[in-house]
């Protein structure tokens, strides 16, 4: 149950980080930060695997997008 939680959390965390992705939109990620997270502990609660890896993924993508645009575009 909590895995299937996990999952739609990190489906919900995935359509602001696609629009996060354009230019000059680079800052939505400091508010989808906290999604993932919440997302990732959820995961981590449950014995699934797949939506902590999805959070996971969608946690470090958010990440590594912050440290291309220098934390602003």
């Amino acid at each position: 149950m909590l895995n299937l939680l996990s999952l739609a959390i990190g489906a919900v965390a995935i359509i602001p980080l696609l629009l996060a992705l354009l230019p000059f939109f680079g800052w939505m990620n400091w508010f989808l930060l906290p999604l993932p997270v919440v997302g990732l502990i959820v995961g981590s609660l449950s014995s699934g695997k797949a939506g902590r890896n999805l959070n996971l993924i969608v946690l470090v993508v958010a990440i590594v997008r912050l440290m291309l645009g220098h934390g602003l575009f």
